[in-house]
């Protein structure tokens, strides 16, 4: 069967655009597909990454999550810190784009400001904030002594005060990369909209209300998607402010799946925690696409 000359043009132009998309398939392929595909093996065997032979030990692994206090704690801390990262990261990012949603004169100056942290080296902004939540003699308590704080907490030196600590630099990090989307988002919304809302005599609380927040209703449901597997997923920010200390205050789940691996070497029992994480990240995702499918269903 000869091909037409449309044919081998149409087989020609398959060809070249996969070879563009090889190097990234191959990537994907060679360090996330087999080694997640390797993670669920693992989760079912016991191995201490030795020339020693796995061991089969079924669902031994996952029934072991359930007794195991530092497991539960390292998830409790990550709901706990989701809940107080995400709502205030969201709040603080639509805020300070709704703020600098504006053409006056040095207005990037302010944008890149808000944006730098996010791009900021995350070892230099846990050793900065180390050193301003420095108990004794930081910057934060000194300030706070001086309007009148006699105790101030101790942050990250103190069991209670330590994952707050980190939800605070979290928001201040990525705060300004949010903010951006909310930008390009607010940038989208029809000027005749707010025109419409002046004549009607809607003041500037009106305005955000009615046509701001929930014409942004979309972009907010990616922000929150986004961040929220973010949270589930931390761990450089913490390792390199507390390293899940002091105690297991700030011990969250990847923290606990890299100690399992890397510090205790049970692959197998590290690999069941990250099938844990990797289920909850997808009921989470599933939930939140099914939220803003009802939801644009509505609009």
């Amino acid at each position: 069967m000869q091909l037409t000359m449309k044919q081998k043009r149409k087989i020609k132009n398959n060809l070249v655009g996969y070879s563009f998309i090889l190097p990234n398939f191959i990537g994907y392929f060679i360090f996330i597909f087999i080694p997640v595909c390797f993670s669920f093996v693992l989760s079912v065997m016991e191995w201490d990454g030795s020339a020693s032979p796995m061991k089969f030990v079924g669902l031994e692994n996952f029934s072991r999550l359930l007794s195991d206090s530092t497991f539960l704690i390292s998830l409790k801390n990550t709901v706990l810190y989701a809940i107080g990262t995400v709502p205030l990261t969201v709040a603080a990012a639509l805020l300070i784009a709704v703020l600098l949603n504006s053409k006056i004169k040095g207005i990037v100056i302010f944008r890149t400001a808000f944006f730098f942290p996010y791009i900021a080296s995350l070892v230099a902004v846990g050793a900065v904030w180390n050193m301003l939540f420095q108990p004794d003699f930081g910057p934060i308590n000194e300030m706070l002594k001086v309007i009148g704080l006699t105790n101030p907490p101790r942050w990250v030196a103190s069991t209670v005060w330590a994952l707050p600590a980190i939800i605070i630099v979290s928001i201040w990090k990525y705060m300004g990369y949010y903010m951006i989307v909310y930008l390009a988002a607010l940038q989208g919304i029809s000027k005749e909209m707010y025109e419409a809302a002046s004549l009607d005599g809607a003041t500037g609380w009106k305005k955000l209300r009615y046509i701001t927040i929930p014409m942004l209703k979309p972009t907010t449901f990616f922000v929150v998607m986004m961040l929220t597997i973010q949270c589930f997923k931390v761990f450089d920010l913490i390792y390199v402010m507390t390293q899940g200390g002091p105690g297991r205050s700030t011990n969250v789940l990847v923290n606990h799946i890299y100690n399992a691996a890397f510090v205790e070497f049970k692959f197998g029992y590290a690999s069941s925690s990250a099938i844990i994480l990797f289920a909850i990240v997808l009921v989470v995702t599933l939930v939140q696409f099914r939220g803003e499918k009802k939801f644009t269903s509505y609009m």
